[in-house]
């Protein structure tokens, strides 16, 4: 009896945790002894706020696009991305590829309140900025987008290319 309502009990937190708005946690983001395997790992990991990083400002607009829309990086390099937005709606910023980058934007539209809290991505409401600090360790041409509902469609996405 005990352990039934323990596993009930654990089962109602994951289900409470996944329908939550904010959108951290459970998703496998590596830990001190193993290679980083969460969002983004495709690209690289989470850069280390002690390592030298190159900054890049991002504007984000209502007229759904990032400036600059094609960033280039060192493969190793860690990158500081300020990411603002000068727009009167809320957009974000998240890395990855462009399967991930589609399949994350299904979700959104299930969860269109769904923030993001997670190294690979910021959610940035009108007239703020906020920073996402990115090592890149693979090499090739990857993805940004806004996922909020309708703007990568609008054409709010962006390459990064790794060489």
């Amino acid at each position: 009896m005990m352990l039934t309502l323990i596993s009930g009990t654990i089962g109602l937190a994951a289900v409470a945790a996944s329908a939550a708005p904010g959108h951290s946690g459970g998703h496998g983001h590596g830990d001190k002894k193993g290679a980083y395997d969460g969002h983004a790992a495709a690209l690289g990991e989470p850069g280390d706020p002690k390592a030298n990083a190159r900054v890049i400002n991002v504007n984000m607009t209502d007229e759904m696009r990032f400036s600059p829309a094609t960033v280039m990086v060192s493969r190793g390099e860690t990158v500081k991305f300020v990411i603002k937005n000068s727009g009167q709606l809320k957009h974000e910023m998240t890395l990855g590829t462009m399967d991930e980058l589609v399949e994350h934007a299904k979700v959104m539209e299930k969860n269109p309140e769904m923030e993001h809290d997670d190294p690979n991505a910021v959610t940035v409401d009108p007239g703020k900025t906020k920073t996402i600090l990115w090592k890149f360790t693979k090499a090739g041409t990857f993805d940004y987008g806004c996922l909020v509902p309708g703007h990568m469609q609008g054409g709010m996405k962006g390459k990064i290319i790794v060489r």
